[in-house]
């Protein structure tokens, strides 16, 4: 929590919260190799669970480690996660070092700053519990390899993959693994990790109010990444008066909070139904909650004694990641991409 009075309001017993789930989870993995890029690791695993990021390798480090506190449950049902998964990491960097080459090649490029990515994870409806998958690679911002799941074949999007492609599509066991593990072990492993942080990756909307003349205010706390947007409407359009906007604030964790403050002096009783406050994460889905005067929560005393809380309207988030089998995370057999001598 920041410095502003919010702080406050948020203080433990005043709290209460109603989850509205997020239909979409999503896990993904990027990896990225480099070649002469300055102040940059020659090899990047990023991972992320509904764009937040959960856990991270270098080769400067070559240390798989956790981005968020709730990612060391992991190691209750499995006590050499980290250490399995940082020996994939280091297979998968040996692999993708081999790759960049091989591709280079393929395109004609020899020295200077060259990057190889790797993107693969799955969506899961925690509603319907379907499922998709996805993997490709690029070299230096192009598409490279694309698989369509549907189809299960890959696509080359320039004539020099074509090699790959065939490679890839002829290799039936890999094929297999591909599907099994787009199908089944990707989603496994993004319902465990949405277990896992379900309680601290949550989104939440709150309506404060300090006391019945204090302005009414709209936080938002918990979202990720920081490109969001927080209004009041009325009558389905934004309001620009009266209203005062506050930053985007980082929190302790890696995501973010924000608020933005609704004078309500002067506001008629009938007129209420007609404001709502907005929140939109960029790319993301919007959550709107219609101003009422009983969902308003607070600390200060009404006249019969009792105490209201403000209201927390919550909304958990989600997504990706790669395993094989033993080896939760990175099986560098599964990203190899077919070297030259392959193909």
């Amino acid at each position: 929590c920041s410095k502003s009075s919010e702080c406050f309001l948020l203080s433990a017993g005043m709290k209460a919260a109603e989850e509205i789930p997020k239909k979409i989870h999503s896990l993904k993995y990027f990896y990225t190799a480099s070649t002469q890029v300055p102040n940059f690791p020659e090899f990047v695993i990023v991972g992320l669970v509904d764009e937040y990021p959960i856990e991270h390798y270098n080769s400067n480090t070559q240390r798989l480690q956790p981005k968020q506190d709730w990612m060391n449950k992991v190691t209750e049902e499995d006590p050499t996660y980290w250490e399995t998964s940082t020996n994939g990491a280091l297979g998968a960097q040996e692999t993708f070092k081999g790759n960049i080459g091989t591709v280079k090649q393929r395109l004609n490029q020899t020295g200077g700053v060259h990057i190889f990515q790797y993107m693969v994870g799955c969506e899961w409806d925690d509603e319907t519990d379907d499922v998709n998958g996805f993997r490709q690679y690029g070299f230096d911002g192009e598409d490279f390899l694309i698989y369509d799941q549907k189809t299960e074949t890959w696509i080359a999007p320039v004539q020099q993959a074509v090699p790959s492609k065939h490679k890839l599509s002829n290799d039936k066991a890999l094929m297999d693994f591909h599907k099994r593990y787009l199908t089944q072990e990707c989603p496994d492993w993004l319902k465990k990790y949405v277990k896992f942080g379900r309680s601290s990756l949550m989104r939440k909307v709150s309506l404060l109010q300090k006391t019945p003349s204090s302005p009414l205010t709209c936080h938002a706390t918990g979202f990720y990444p920081d490109r969001a947007d927080l209004f009041w409407k009325k009558d389905e359009e934004e309001l620009h008066e009266d209203v005062v906007k506050g930053e985007i604030l980082p929190n302790h964790d890696g995501s973010f909070q924000m608020s933005v403050d609704l004078d309500l002096s002067g506001l008629k009783d009938e007129d209420w139904g007609r404001y709502s406050c907005v929140f939109h994460l960029a790319g993301g889905q919007e959550v709107s909650k219609r101003l009422d005067k009983r969902d308003i929560r607070t600390n200060w005393k009404t006249n019969d004694g009792g105490q209201r809380l403000f209201i927390s309207l919550s909304f958990s988030h989600l997504s990706l990641q790669e395993i094989k089998s033993n080896v939760p995370h990175f099986s560098h057999s599964d990203i190899k991409c077919p070297n030259s001598s392959e193909s």
